[in-house]
């Protein structure tokens, strides 16, 4: 954790992550693919919540004319790299690369979801 003024106030976790989509019937399909499990909302909802371990990945409907684009990456630690590999794989989606090992240590791949959002899953590499 990291001080952020000298009250010791500091950032401790994540709560959520919200992402956006044009289509939410078919983002709530792509990640109920990938094993999230559906918390609130359902594919008619504007606001739709998926848990993350003891976090949450919000999904909201915005409108088509947005522009996508680039925005960065979302990491989810996995209990195994290369089962969500094998996964994604099974459910037809397309990862971008297999499982690897990075110098940084950790095992991950990459996926972008239906609206461009890339997607990261990974787990440390042991010492």
């Amino acid at each position: 954790m990291v001080d952020l003024n000298s009250e010791g106030v500091r950032i401790e976790s994540i709560s959520a992550l919200t992402l956006a989509t044009t289509d939410m019937a078919k983002t709530v399909d792509f990640y109920q693919l990938l094993g999230f499990e559906l918390a609130k909302g359902d594919a008619k909802a504007k606001f739709v919540t998926f848990r993350a371990g003891g976090q949450y990945l919000n999904i909201t409907a915005e409108s088509p004319e947005r522009s996508p684009c680039w925005w960065g990456r979302a990491i989810f630690y996995v209990n195994n790299v290369d089962a969500m590999y094998e996964k994604a794989i099974s459910q037809k989606l397309k990862p971008e690369f297999p499982p690897r090992d990075a110098v940084w240590g950790e095992r991950y791949f990459h996926l972008v979801d239906p609206d461009g959002h890339e997607l990261s899953f990974a787990r440390r590499l042991p010492a």
